[in-house]
């Protein structure tokens, strides 16, 4: 199935049903799909060939899904660019993915124009009136034909690039191709019971794979309503699920932490909500409960997968979440998974291991990097870099990556596992654990703690309350107090960024 073909569907079986919401601009099926038509004839027209690649800057909204599915339909090439990078990050990205035309926001022309130099962008598209001189304004780049373009695609041919977080240093592109991302769809669609004319809301960056691939296309095959707010905010959060009904909603963990820190938010009707997923980076089961108080469902979904299977990997359904709350969970539908050791041998229940998976839903390659695909992928398998251990009964727990590790005294410390306790802890608003050089242990366990509004942090009566959960080694021996921690776009923690501060300052 070609992703271009779910919308051209959908506008014929659900002309008049509502396809999108942003800032106040709505689209029924129809409208939606002759607006992408236009778009698509207009690139044709600038001469975008199939399999040419398109960058997208720009934050949610109604243009973002009408490029990404002209795109689709033409058969080019979409490459979503995350809107909070640099010029010279963005410029990287354009070069190696051989983008031809970029489409950006306004407020994004100003990096755009530095981070094309020397690359292959030819044409920039703008989101409102351009700036710069020679750049297209999106009005003036649609075309007025509302039909189908006549560009043949298969299945086959790729969709998109997607570039990898990054948190240890340059992003890869992650090439995926129409039936791929199909199969993403399947398997949401399967695991997580969406039903036709679901109610969406979407708050994280479609830039991501998972809002992307798993949410708005799998909406989309469904027939249901995006509401797209352009930036997240807890408030219009709440807001948008208690006037737009909303069935279902995802957040990465710190869109629920920011959520349960409304002082009123257990005054909105949340009852329209079916289901809530989260994942993107590890959800303390603390938070984990809290949600479930505050959404009074409990339909929680532990997405834990990667941007390189589509996103895919295991899951946590709301009855996992009664018995094993905390772990990552279990294959999710046309997904294979292991626990191996060094040698690629399956580890025993309770032994730490890499997390390795295989389904139809994992990446071609990574984009022009044929010696990183090769150690990435082995004989089928997808190699995460993910450190997990799996239980007797085959939950699979997801404890660091291999790079964030601690060995602290010659023990192995898993950042998850102190992590989860400290937000257990009524003070602590985020945290983030990490090692640090240490003359005497090695690495020494080091804890960066965002206080909640209000509440001070005693460092030994911390280090008191994790003594009673926790090995005296995993114990913290440095706590450091700061205002927010840095993330990325898809709510990971970059603890390389956390490392080299603090190396610094205690050089």
């Amino acid at each position: 199935m070609k992703i271009g073909s779910l919308l051209s569907h959908n506008a014929r079986k659900y002309p008049e049903l509502l396809a999108i919401e942003c800032e106040g601009r709505s689209y029924t099926y129809r409208q939606f799909n002759e607006e992408v038509n236009k778009f698509a004839h207009g690139l044709l027209k600038m001469g975008i060939n199939k399999g040419d690649k398109i960058a997208l800057m720009m934050k949610n909204s109604d243009h973002y899904v009408f490029t990404f599915f002209a795109i689709a339909k033409i058969g080019a090439v979409a490459v979503p660019v995350n809107f909070r990078l640099t010029s010279s990050e963005v410029h990287y990205i354009l070069q190696q993915s051989e983008a031809k035309l970029v489409v950006c926001d306004l407020e994004f022309e100003e990096i755009i124009t530095t981070a094309k130099e020397d690359s292959d962008v030819r044409d920039v598209i703008t989101i409102g009136e351009p700036r710069t001189f020679g750049y297209l304004s999106y009005e003036s780049a649609l075309s007025t034909n509302e039909i189908e373009p006549e560009v043949e695609v298969s299945e086959k041919d790729d969709l998109e690039i997607l570039y990898t977080s990054g948190t240890t240093g340059r992003p890869k592109g992650a090439l995926f191709d129409h039936k791929r991302i199909f199969n993403v769809g399947i398997s949401v669609t399967i695991n997580m019971g969406l039903r036709p004319h679901e109610r969406i809301l979407h708050v994280a960056p479609l830039f991501h794979s998972a809002q992307l691939n798993l949410f708005l296309i799998a909406g989309v095959a469904l027939g249901a309503a995006h509401i797209i707010h352009r930036d997240f905010h807890p408030v219009k959060t709440l807001q948008a699920i208690q006037e737009h009904k909303i069935t279902h909603f995802f957040g990465v963990p710190a869109m629920f932490n920011f959520i349960l820190q409304v002082p009123n938010a257990a005054d909105y009707d949340l009852s329209s909500i079916k289901r809530c997923g989260y994942g993107a980076a590890p959800m303390a089961p603390e938070l984990v409960k809290k949600s479930i108080q505050l959404f009074k469902t409990d339909q929680f979904y532990n997405l834990c997968g990667l941007t390189e299977g589509g996103p895919g990997g295991i899951l946590l359904d709301p009855e996992g979440h009664k018995l094993h709350l905390g772990k990552g969970g279990k294959p999710i539908f046309l997904t294979e998974t292991r626990v191996v050791d060094e040698q690629g041998n399956d580890v025993k229940p309770g032994v730490v291991g890499e997390f390795i998976l295989k389904s139809p839903m994992v990446m071609k390659e990574y984009y022009k990097k044929p010696e990183e695909t090769k150690s990435t992928i082995k004989n089928g398998w997808l190699y995460t870099g993910d450190l997990a251990t799996i239980d007797e009964e085959g939950y699979i727990t997801l404890v660091d990556r291999k790079k964030d590790m601690i060995i602290t005294g010659g023990e192995n410390v898993y950042s998850v596992e102190v992590e989860g306790v400290l937000f257990e802890h009524p003070a602590v608003l985020d945290a983030a654990i990490i090692g640090l050089p240490d003359e005497t242990w090695g690495e020494a366990v080091c804890a960066i703690i965002v206080p909640k509004e209000g509440a001070a942090i005693n460092e030994e009566e911390l280090k008191s309350f994790c003594r009673q959960k926790l090995a005296g080694y995993k114990v913290p021996r440095r706590i450091v107090i700061e205002q927010q921690l840095p993330r990325n776009a898809s709510g990971k923690i970059l603890k390389y960024q956390l490392r080299q501060t603090l190396n610094q300052v205690n050089a």
